[in-house]
């Protein structure tokens, strides 16, 4: 059995800080008006609010992003084999370069705003380019998603977002090694992942 990446996000610990947000925004370049990670609320009706009641209040930060699937609907519609799983990690990664532009894989996907498309030559805040010199260069036409920091996993080293989570609420790791910090986490934790019943078994797990 080979190696399958996974993200574990403990909805206890994380407190919507978008620390990863930021972080992944910065380590990946990613151009304005797109987030690859987006911090959502589960709670009340806007961003940080509360649900339930003044006796009873909940509120639970979800970080939203590509959900690196095992069975990815994605890559069964794209045409030109643009989004692809890597058969050494289980990342579902994106060619920019074979994109074509169809957005099929975004149609595909059940988890709504995991992807962007970029209607035109990608614009930045600043005027030079941050992030790592190994991501490659943003284009137009192309859509684009989360990697999992595979340039980073390459060198052996966690994606942005987890390194940069200041509540220790995100964990990396291969899911197919029963030693490892995430399968730990699994195996004694409640967990939940997003939309089961479409059959695409997620690799980004949320504690409960």
């Amino acid at each position: 059995m080979g190696k399958q990446y996974a993200i574990v996000h403990d909805l206890y610990r994380c407190m919507g800080c978008h620390a990863c947000s930021m972080a992944c925004k910065a380590e990946n370049n990613v151009p304005n008006g797109i987030w690859w990670n987006r911090v959502l609320t589960d709670g009340g009706p806007g961003p940080n609010t509360s649900g339930g009641t003044t006796e009873a209040p909940y509120r639970n930060f979800y970080v939203m992003q590509c959900q690196h699937c095992e069975n990815p609907a994605c890559t069964r519609v794209c045409p030109v084999g643009a989004t692809f799983k890597d058969p050494e990690t289980g990342v579902v990664r994106q060619d920019y370069d074979r994109c074509i532009g169809c957005r099929m894989c975004m149609a595909a996907c059940p988890y709504t705003g995991v992807r962007s498309f970029n209607w035109a030559k990608p614009a930045y805040v600043a005027d030079v380019a941050f992030g790592d010199a190994e991501v490659p260069e943003h284009q137009k036409h192309t859509v684009e998603k989360c990697t999992m920091c595979w340039h980073r996993i390459a060198r052996g080293e966690e994606p942005a977002c987890v390194a940069a989570c200041v509540a220790y609420a995100r964990w990396f790791g291969d899911v197919n090694d029963p030693n490892s910090e995430v399968s730990r986490l699994l195996a004694t934790r409640e967990y939940k992942t997003l939309l089961p019943e479409k059959g695409t078994k997620p690799n980004v797990y949320y504690l409960v």
